[in-house]
């Protein structure tokens, strides 16, 4: 994105703050998009003839990563279709770019699969569900996020070996439950929306199958009550550090959780100093209050997901105090895989892009959410380790379940996208019928078809050694 055409951003938002209009004027210009943008132009997807090859785009987006665990990367994509959708955020980018937009931009996820949603506690100690990986976040058109995660719906279906026709019905619920909540949020007031939020404790589905929805309250309830136990004193830092020795130390699994050198971690010389008052300074003044009760014990780099395997991730340990420990994880923030697409950020750091995109989007946000430059030079952004997360294990749903999760995906995903776009419009746009939601159904599942062509691709391209694939055993 040129400066000319952020000056026009910020040119258009200070223009919205002073011409007021009312929800159904916005309603009413969403549908008058419609006829330049028809809803049934989202439907479908048949790869343009001039589609760049998947593997070059894989290697691209592996540029600036630690060599030796791109081919740990590869592995963890080569286990199955749906493992190579969730690696495959830059492809799926690309393809997006070349479909029909309306052109009414959100803060979009960038990456909204299955995966990046789950459960996680705020600093008042409740339980929420909302997104929860926003690594790839940026102003982007809405659809972009609603596709990704309806094909993955459509490719976990498959993962599951579901009836396609079932698996069909499930994307196409998905759709609906967003574009009725988005009506709901259209018609809220503007802080209602804002203070929405999906509590697990309460959890509640209306329209949902009352007893897959009792089912799954129940299911959240015990994961809750196993995750509280789960204290970090007593839970994690057994599992993560060693006690023998002068002081604490994170234990080295290699290659998963390694120390770093100077090499790779050039800060190591003053305990990454700088880097950590770099991050001191991004929290808000009373957070710094907190967080100055700790004092720095040791980092080590730690291999997480599988779309972020091969750059900097690491977990950092800090202690008040004896059996008082803290547990930060810090991820490398790199340009967005939609960056291309859509725009280039307007942070100077990728690090404040990914927390300024968390901060919009989730209902709550970690308190610990900060970010810093290392002395190498690249981005980072800073919060809790496993702070009560919950994520789901998708080998353990049927298709009710799957339709369940889907729905609370779906309204995560409507809840985040009108805290920063306009609810009203969007609506218009989508309508009250159901042509928007078969058109993104008909999409979801002929993705499906597609990511099964690409992982194909890969696979051969492991056998053929054109790229390094490592199973974990």
């Amino acid at each position: 994105m040129d400066k000319a055409v952020s000056r026009k951003m910020v040119s258009d938002a200070r223009e919205k703050r002073v011409t007021y209009t009312t929800p159904d004027e916005r309603a009413s210009q969403g549908r008058v998009i419609r006829d330049s943008v028809p809803r049934s132009s989202q439907a479908g997807w048949v790869a343009p003839a001039d589609r760049r090859d998947i593997i070059e785009i894989l290697n691209e987006s592996n540029e600036g990563r630690i060599a030796h665990l791109i081919p740990i990367r590869f592995g963890r994509m080569a286990a199955s279709p749906f493992a190579f959708y969730r690696g495959a955020a830059a492809i799926m980018a690309a393809d997006l770019a070349v479909t029909p937009t309306s052109g009414i931009r959100v803060q979009a996820c960038g990456d909204a699969h299955l995966m990046n949603f789950g459960g996680f506690a705020t600093p008042e100690r409740n339980v929420i569900f909302d997104i929860n990986d926003l690594d790839e976040t940026l102003p982007a058109p809405f659809e972009w996020d609603l596709k990704r995660l309806a094909a993955s719906v459509a490719i976990a279906g498959h993962h599951l070996e579901l009836p396609a026709s079932d698996t069909a019905r499930i994307a196409v619920d998905l759709v609906r439950e967003y574009r009725e909540r988005m009506h709901d949020y259209a018609s809220m007031r503007t802080l209602d929306v804002w203070y929405d939020r999906i509590d697990l404790q309460k959890y509640q589905d209306r329209t949902g199958d009352p007893e897959i929805v009792e089912i799954a309250r129940k299911r959240i309830a015990q994961r809750i009550e196993v995750e509280r136990r789960k204290t970090v004193p007593d839970h994690l830092y057994p599992k993560l550090v060693s006690d023998e020795g002068e002081r604490p130390r994170i234990k080295d699994e290699p290659p998963l959780i390694v120390h770093p050198n100077e090499d790779l971690a050039p800060g190591i010389g003053s305990n990454y100093a700088e880097a950590i008052e770099s991050y001191r300074q991004s929290l808000a003044e009373h957070v710094r209050v907190l967080f100055d009760r700790f004092h720095f014990v040791d980092l080590a780099m730690k291999v997480v997901g599988v779309g972020s395997v091969g750059t900097m991730c690491s977990v950092g340990l800090l202690m008040a105090s004896d059996n008082d420990p803290l547990f930060l994880q810090v991820k490398e923030a790199r340009a967005s895989v939609l960056e291309p697409y859509a725009g280039k950020s307007l942070h100077a750091n990728h690090g404040e892009r990914v927390i300024a995109g968390q901060r919009l989007m989730q209902a709550a946000s970690d308190v610990f959410l900060g970010w810093t430059r290392g002395k190498n030079g690249r981005d980072f952004y800073v919060r809790q380790l496993r702070d009560m997360k919950l994520s789901v294990v998708i080998e353990s749903l049927d298709s009710g379940m799957l339709r369940q999760y889907a729905r609370m995906c779906a309204h995560a995903l409507a809840r985040a996208h009108a805290r920063s776009g306009d609810a009203a419009m969007m609506a218009g746009y989508m309508g009250s019928g159901q042509s928007f939601d078969d058109a993104i159904g008909e999409f979801a599942m002929e993705y499906r078809s597609q990511n099964q062509l690409d992982y194909r691709a890969f696979i051969q391209a492991v056998r053929e050694g054109r790229i390094e694939a490592v199973r974990e055993e």
